[in-house]
């Protein structure tokens, strides 16, 4: 590394010349020689960096000058589009390096080109929004380059038709494919195994050390160095990775891609129609075995009768299918297909028995659960801790690992973050903001006497929010910690308010945030999605609203489970995991109110328990440098 990245980065770096209204900060020049270093020496680094350092620029211009093959890993697919498609060429640029860069997604996220011609008709969901939808997708495959789906912006990404045109990892026919030679995956695949810097997520990276073929396997073992960006997301999103799922979309899936098999390649053959017909109504039927009072809990397994029952029926049809396909296989001249859908029955059902077992010999370190939509379940196996199964696959490569995000410390702590991830060794660093918060912001604390548990707590937080909204002239976030508050708030608001309102559900997030955008005075409430990853500078956002600090669900099941079990380690679970989760996604949610040097606003916190509680204390703590007030007026003034 010949020139230090903090000189790239200064008032007379090449990005000062190429990047217009670039501004350079202390706090981003300092991060850029810190992950230089890590990249350098192959060292563990573990940092912190406040909303407006500009951690982007500052991981990519030592990655971009280590000469080492790096590996970028994000939080969601929108940051992986805006890395790769705008930050990536204006560093490489501004450098002038010949650094070859790929953009790596799992399956699910490249046209299928062999599902899109099985599925030309729709398949048996011919409604006119999934035939106008494959029109365009068809249209468009003639000419798209890389196959993302992401370049079909028009095409909702909650749309039918996706799942017809995509492959998983399940039904991909792989080498046996008559169009893998033109196949999207496996050509991102070769161009990432060949580039200097590639993108990817956390889903596909940590499917990759999970061992299972999502996607790049060839790219991981040549990476010198690897970066994770909103490295907050990854102790849950390995938990995903390092588990067991079976959901009713794999049956239903399975079950369709048999007709399709059947009619194209063994239409004689009336018996095996009929099979693949059953597993539907099972699936239809252990759907409704769960009913609709809980959308998630304890996976009951044998102890429910109704769910026992279903899950018998489900699992005898899945073996009569997969008899009858064992046999149709062994044919000479049958279809990959028919094979594939052989190879994904034996699979389900090694899954299904697993899941009929739980309570005998299930280990200690697991929880099984369930989640259910209106029409679909899933079950889950989830481990407890991650840290060992994360640590191991860390230990086998030689590499730099870098790990950033706004929200990783509690206060100047890191060890919670650690310990849930296994790093034993690391460098730390933290660096604060460069906004002026005292100046830019206010924090509200209205006086709110019900306790957030109360029936009727959601209406005194809106009954403090009216004046507030009059005040801000709308342009507001109001962020709930749960979809029933959140829709009890939209009925309370409807009739009260003179803004527009746009809730969470009625459009993709992407749309919703546009017209929050193109509005100028709306008021938007979100849950979850909506408390990271959203970025609105400008006027049109000043005010941000959290109604309650963010502990994750009482009920949750992976939360009960995790926390009997630091009991049982003599741990504290409040202390040493509920509650320092919190304080990281409530850090989250207040990081969407400055997001630029010019932006003003309001932090609106209406839990009582940030000053009736001890620990209120430490959520105050982790935020940055705000007046503080309990003044109604106070607000008004600020707005005036």
């Amino acid at each position: 590394m010949n020139r230090l990245p903090s000189e790239v980065l200064s008032a007379d770096g090449p990005l000062a010349h190429r990047v217009e209204h670039f501004t350079p900060r202390s706090q981003q020049q300092a991060m850029a020689d810190r992950v230089g270093e890590a990249l350098e020496n192959y060292q563990t680094l573990v940092c912190e960096a406040g909303t407006g350092t500009g951690k982007t620029f500052a991981y990519l211009v030592p990655a971009l000058l280590s000469g080492k093959k790096v590996i970028i890993s994000t939080g969601t697919k929108n940051l992986q589009d805006q890395l790769f498609h705008k930050d990536l060429p204006v560093v490489r640029n501004a450098l002038g390096l010949p650094v070859s860069v790929a953009l790596l997604k799992g399956r699910a996220n490249y046209l299928c080109l062999y599902r899109l011609e099985t599925n030309r008709d729709g398949g048996r969901l011919r409604s006119p929004r999934v035939l106008s939808d494959l029109s365009a997708i068809q249209s468009w495959a003639d000419r798209t380059r890389s196959g993302d789906v992401a370049e079909l912006a028009e095409i909702a990404e909650t749309s039918p038709v996706w799942p017809l045109v995509t492959s998983t990892a399940e039904n991909c026919l792989g080498q046996e494919c008559a169009f893998f030679k033109d196949c999207f995956v496996a050509k991102a695949r070769r161009e990432a195994a060949a580039a200097d810097v590639v993108v990817v997520n956390h889903h596909l990276f940590l499917a990759d050390m999970a061992l299972r073929d999502e996607g790049f396997g060839e790219v991981l073992p040549g990476a010198e160095a690897v970066i994770f960006d909103e490295a907050h997301q990854l102790p849950e999103t390995a938990a995903q990775f390092f588990g067991l799922s079976l959901s009713s979309r794999q049956l239903l899936e399975l079950g369709r891609d048999t007709l399709k098999a059947e009619a194209r390649e063994a239409g004689d053959l009336a018996d095996l129609r009929d099979q693949a017909e059953a597993i539907e109504a099972a699936v239809h039927r252990f759907r409704c075995a769960f009913g609709s009072s809980n959308p998630r809990g304890n996976w009951p397994g044998q102890a429910d009768p109704a769910i026992s029952a279903a899950l018998d029926m489900l699992f005898g049809c899945l073996m009569d299918l997969k008899v009858a396909l064992g046999t149709i296989v062994g044919v000479a001249g049958r279809s990959p297909l028919l094979e594939n859908c052989h190879h994904r029955a034996e699979v389900l059902a090694e899954r299904l028995v697993h899941f009929a077992k739980t309570g005998k010999g299930l280990e200690k370190n697991t929880v099984q659960w369930f989640e259910t939509s209106e029409r679909g379940v899933i079950l889950h196996e989830t481990p407890l801790d991650v840290s060992e199964p994360f640590r191991t696959r860390l230990s086998a490569y030689k590499c730099a690992w870098v790990f950033t995000s706004a929200t990783l410390a509690v206060g100047e702590d890191f060890s919670h973050f650690r310990s849930r991830l296994g790093i034993m060794e690391a460098r730390e660093a933290r660096w604060e903001s460069p906004f002026d918060f005292a100046r830019q912001a206010l924090l509200y604390l209205p006086e709110i006497n019900r306790d957030p548990r109360h029936p009727g707590y959601t209406q005194q937080v809106v009954e403090s929010v009216l004046p507030v909204l009059t005040a801000s002239r709308g342009r507001a976030f109001l962020l709930f910690t749960s979809h029933r508050a959140l829709r009890e708030a939209e009925g309370l608001l409807r009739r009260q308010i003179p803004y527009p309102l746009l809730v969470q559900g009625q459009a993709p997030r992407g749309e919703l945030l546009e017209e929050f955008r193109h509005l100028g005075n709306a008021v938007l409430l979100g849950a979850a999605s909506f408390w990271e990853g959203v970025d609105v500078r400008g006027e049109a956002l000043s005010l941000v609203v959290i109604d309650k600090l963010p502990f994750a669900a009482p009920d949750d099941p992976v939360t009960q489970a995790r926390s009997e079990a630091m009991r049982e380690r003599g741990q504290n679970p409040f202390l040493d995991y509920q509650l320092p989760e919190a304080v990281i996604a409530l850090k989250q949610g207040v990081g969407r109110l400055i997001r630029d040097p010019a932006d003003r606003g309001v932090l609106m916190l209406c839990d009582p328990r940030l000053l009736t509680k001890s620990y209120g204390r430490l959520f105050l703590k982790g935020l940055p440098p705000l007046r503080m007030t309990q003044a109604l007026r106070d607000v008004q003034s600020f707005f005036g």
